[in-house]
């Protein structure tokens, strides 16, 4: 019988990984990519209408974060915090760029401008927002969490958030830890359910984070849906 392999050991606490970002950067990468493709693809389709009023300013946002999520391979640990930090303020960025153009989305629609008269626009632009807001989200909590993915690796800070496998350990590998994926499960499943499901919010920065997220899918999934019927018939 073939001898076990031995476990990789943790980080040691307070410890930065070898990784940049702490875990595999391609997830998050092409969730940005993907959804940065279907953003210019509605900013084609439609180029005199924008939610945001500013047609470029996502896409803009997006290809930085995205440059620094593939390009960036600091070599020590005080440029992994700049790193952090960096991703900390596009992050931020995104996040009001998603609010706002939910805020206008929903405005032009109260006024009755925009997309707001034809159905098939609308729901297109509103899937666009919802997603926007989601992948936003996504990447909040990803950084949020714990101080971030490399604070995360070397067990530096208490989390943000319980997941399944913090609750109940014999449910995941040994040395589990969440990675991008799971957050945007977190913010899907929190725009959808409209509060927390299996994964629950431990400080308060979480929980008002999904307040704010839960607030804005209410408001994009009863506004658009209640129009675009109306504009159906």
């Amino acid at each position: 019988m073939a001898p076990e392999s031995e476990p990789v050991p943790a980080p040691a606490a307070g410890e930065l990984p070898s990784s940049p970002i702490g875990e595999s950067r391609w997830p998050p990468a092409v969730a940005v990519v993907t959804y940065l493709a279907i953003n210019v693809g509605l900013r084609v389709w439609l180029p005199t209408e924008s939610a945001v009023h500013v047609p470029w300013l996502l896409p803009g946002v997006e290809v930085l974060l995205l440059v620094v999520l593939i390009t960036s391979d600091p070599g020590n640990n005080e440029e992994r915090r700049r790193l952090h930090r960096v991703a900390d303020v596009l992050v931020g960025l995104l996040v009001a760029a998603a609010l706002w153009s939910t805020a206008t989305l929903v405005y032009d629609l109260i006024t009755s401008q925009g997309v707001s008269g034809s159905a098939d626009e609308l729901l297109a632009t509103g899937a666009v927002v919802w997603l926007g807001n989601n992948l936003a989200f996504a990447f909040l909590y990803w950084l949020m969490d714990g101080g971030g993915p490399m604070a995360r690796a070397g067990r530096a800070a208490p989390p943000d958030f319980a997941f399944t496998q913090h609750l109940n350990p014999e449910l995941a590998p040994p040395g589990w830890r969440p990675v991008f994926l799971d957050y945007l499960h977190l913010a899907f499943t929190n725009a959808t359910a409209f509060s927390p499901t299996d994964v629950m919010p431990l400080s308060l920065r979480a929980k008002y984070a999904m307040v704010t997220q839960a607030t804005v899918a209410v408001a994009l999934f009863g506004l658009i849906v209640a129009r675009a019927v109306n504009a159906f018939t």
